[in-house]
């Protein structure tokens, strides 16, 4: 996957041409390009409670209000997938976050189907987290 190619929609388009072991490798691309997540930013506030591995999110509020998320994670499947859920609200505004529907932007790449329980398990913690940080910096 190329840099430009940066979109939900960009790899939603990918990812249902592939199959098997090629949507886990564009699953751990996606969590390669994530943007380096300084290692003090990794503490106990920041970690995602409930995933099988180690998630981190930290959110950051630009100069127009709207949010940008660093996020890690220790397992290489793992960071992909907060990858793509960030794909669905970063650099959003608050609101604009609420009233996303991540269930359903993410729907199309069937993780449950593709990915082990373990690996899908934190999923909605993260989006959890990250709702509940919009509706903190939305008040």
């Amino acid at each position: 996957m190329t840099e430009a190619a940066a979109t939900l929609d960009d790899v939603r388009d990918e990812y249902a041409f592939l199959e098997g072991d090629d949507r886990y490798r564009l699953l751990v691309d996606l969590g390669r390009a994530l943007e380096p997540m300084p290692e003090a930013l990794k503490t106990d506030a920041t970690l995602v409670r409930g995933c099988s591995a180690s998630v981190w999110v930290y959110p950051a509020v630009r100069d127009d209000g709207r949010l940008h998320f660093l996020a890690d994670s220790n397992a290489h499947i793992t960071k992909g997938i907060i990858a793509l859920v960030l794909l669905t609200v970063q650099d959003r505004t608050p609101a604009e976050i609420l009233k996303t529907d991540f269930e359903g932007e993410l729907a199309s790449f069937d993780l449950k189907a593709q990915l082990s329980s373990n690996r899908t398990q934190g999923i909605p913690n993260m989006i959890a987290l990250i709702r509940e940080t919009a509706a903190r910096y939305a008040a």
